[in-house]
């Protein structure tokens, strides 16, 4: 009845919708399984996409040819680039989204994909010959084979929903668990563990006085996230707000504590810390009078707001009257309330780097089944697994990109090397070359991998080459051009910086942290009709190169000098026992996760640089 696949992907979250459209972009035939055809691409928690660091990923996941970029720019209904009074390297993207026109217009994009096939119903189990998967069972017993299998489960292995006392099976409200998987993986050897994550309740929005609350407009020129010309910055947008609880509220919310999932120790699973609960919250952090709550509309049309910031499990009847005491939140209505869910997971340090399982051949993990949370984490993940699935059964060459290269690189490095025992999220913090890895640069960055492996077409890449090409020129020009002081002198004392003493170059002024590469038409007016001639795009790009130079350059020699020890392979069948000066626990953790190379080696959790030092001499370095 049913044909034999290159690859299935099981579960049509973030993670499922890139991995299937990556392989069949690339050319394999693909069969995408998900428990309800209505919820492809859900936008399960909050509506939006991007903010700190994922903003950055998203960018990433575009210019190698992903989808997640141009699919939000087509259903946001705001823009922002947060944390633009800092630094480039924290500038970060974000959009809010329409949830059901996200989730239609990712089912279009598979729908036109003729490589992608479809199936609504249950995974049970995976069908493993010789230590290979080659298929999959569902729960009608039917069974489905191919050469390479990506599991993206989200949060439905054998997932418990807690609202207060209450607590029942589901991946999602109005979902069933998903049984099976988790007990026959761990039964074939691998470990797995608990997590918990939590959405807050939705409510009309007809019933709230907006009033009350400070507005947050979109940017006043919105950009976007996709590099590509498909997809058009918005016209017109719409409002999020900001309100705030009070202590009257975190006094109701006390009263529900003994009836709390969290604290009466029926959650075992750990929950994100960077994003907590609103009981956690004032639990953790009682000296603080309010926390403050982002009011969310979760599109266009509907009436239906995501109340950001009130994520919690308490009774229902105590989640509504805690939040009725919130300024604009007096006559509120709840449409369903909030919740915890508590799900398996697999520790990722049992992946490679391309996130192949090490027991299981042609097995992919990609997503919250490997400890992460986010949307955007969750995408990065399921592309990276759908490439490398195409590229293992095409006998193609592994692909991955390195720390110095993308976050997507980061977060891999991060979650192969030092696993998680919290839901793993990603920050600027977490990556030492961030000044490299910016959101201005991520086509710049990747987008030629992207053509490489067959993703991003040649328009992207010819894109890429005339911005770089023009940022060139643009730079060189201002290298060169001068300009007096009695020119430049006038100017630059409204800008609030030092007059010039003698001539000096235009690239040098735009060094200055007060003069922006848009003042120079201040100092002569042929700059502005010079300056015209430039993409919006090109004129960041050559501000930004020219006023971190020596930023830039300093990070790529640190990454020059690091890469060197990524090229000193480690071969799969090495005997870590024959080294009898290494600590046990690296000998231990190095047999587990087995190093590619000694740069993975060197970032493994618990193994010191005097292991290092053992494993180069003993290998002659």
């Amino acid at each position: 009845m049913f044909s034999q696949y290159d690859i299935i992907v099981v579960g049509a979250g973030h993670a499922g919708c890139e991995a299937a459209y990556a392989a069949a972009r690339m050319g394999s035939k693909v069969m995408l399984i998900t428990m309800n055809m209505n919820t492809i691409a859900q936008m399960s928690c909050n509506p939006a996409m991007g903010g700190v660091a994922k903003g950055q990923i998203v960018r990433e996941i575009d210019a190698l040819g992903g989808m997640s970029g141009i699919i939000s720019d087509k259903s946001m209904i705001q823009f922002r680039m947060l944390n633009k009074s800092k630094g480039p390297a924290m500038w970060s993207p974000r959009t809010q989204n329409d949830r059901m026109r996200f989730a239609e217009e990712w089912r279009l994009a598979l729908e036109a994909n003729p490589n992608v096939d479809f199936w609504q119903e249950m995974v049970t189990g995976i069908i493993v010959e010789n230590q290979r998967v080659v298929g999959v069972t569902t729960g009608m017993g039917i069974e489905f084979r191919a050469k390479a299998v990506v599991l993206t489960n989200g949060t439905f292995l054998n997932g418990i929903i807690h609202i207060g006392e209450k607590q029942f099976g589901g991946g999602r409200t109005g979902e069933r668990a998903a049984k099976g998987i988790t007990e026959q993986l761990v039964q074939l050897g691998f470990e797995s563990g608990r997590m918990k994550t939590g959405t807050p309740p939705r409510v009309d929005g007809r019933s709230l006085d907006f009033s009350k609350m400070e507005e947050q407009a979109g940017d006043e020129n919105p950009g976007k996230f996709s590099y590509s010309s498909e997809t058009k910055s918005l016209s017109r947008q719409r409002s999020c707000f900001i309100t705030y609880t009070n202590p009257d509220v975190h006094s109701i919310l006390e009263t529900g504590f003994d009836r709390s999932p969290m604290f009466n120790g029926r959650i075992q699973g750990l929950g994100p810390r960077y994003c907590p609960s609103i009981e956690d919250k004032i639990n953790r952090f009682a000296e603080r009078s309010r926390h403050q709550i982002f009011v969310e509309p979760e599109g266009w049309d509907t009436v239906e707001i995501y109340v950001n910031g009130f994520s919690t499990s308490l009774p229902e009847d105590v989640q509504h009257k805690a939040m009725r005491q919130i300024a604009g939140f007096e006559n509120a209505k709840m449409f369903r309330p909030g919740y915890a869910i508590e799900y398996d997971y697999f520790p990722p340090t049992q992946l490679s780097s391309t996130l192949e399982t090490q027991l299981i051949e042609n097995l992919y993990f990609a997503g919250q089944i490997n400890g992460t949370t986010g949307y955007e984490e969750a995408a990065c993940q399921g592309l990276m697994a759908g490439i490398n699935a195409h590229h293992k059964i095409s006998e193609k060459e592994e692909f991955t990109l390195s720390r110095s290269e993308a976050y997507i690189g980061v977060l891999i490095d991060d979650l192969i090397n030092k696993g998680t025992d919290e839901p793993y999220r990603m920050f600027t913090s977490r990556a030492e070359y961030r000044i490299l890895l910016r959101q201005d640069n991520a086509d710049i960055r990747l987008t030629e991998k992207g053509h490489q492996i067959g993703l991003a077409d040649d328009g992207r890449l010819r894109d890429v080459e005339q911005k770089n090409q023009e940022t060139a020129k643009l730079i060189n020009d201002l290298k060169q051009k001068k300009i007096a002081p009695a020119e430049a002198n006038p100017s630059l004392n409204k800008l609030g910086t030092s007059e010039l003493q003698h001539r000096t170059t235009y690239s040098k002024l735009v060094k200055r942290p007060q003069v922006s590469i848009m003042d120079l038409p201040a100092f002569q007016s042929d700059m502005a009709d010079y300056l015209s001639k430039y993409e919006p795009e090109v004129l960041e790009q050559a501000e930004i190169i020219l006023k971190y130079e020596d930023y830039i350059d300093k990070e790529h020699k640190m990454a020059e000098k690091i890469s060197t020890l990524e090229s000193v392979k480690i071969s799969n069948d090495f005997d870590f026992d024959a080294i009898k000066a290494l600590s046990s626990e690296a000998r231990e953790k190095f047999k587990k996760i087995k190093p590619r190379t000694i740069g993975q080696a060197s970032r493994i959790s618990g193994v010191s640089p005097a292991d290092i030092s053992v494993l180069m001499v003993f290998m002659g370095r």
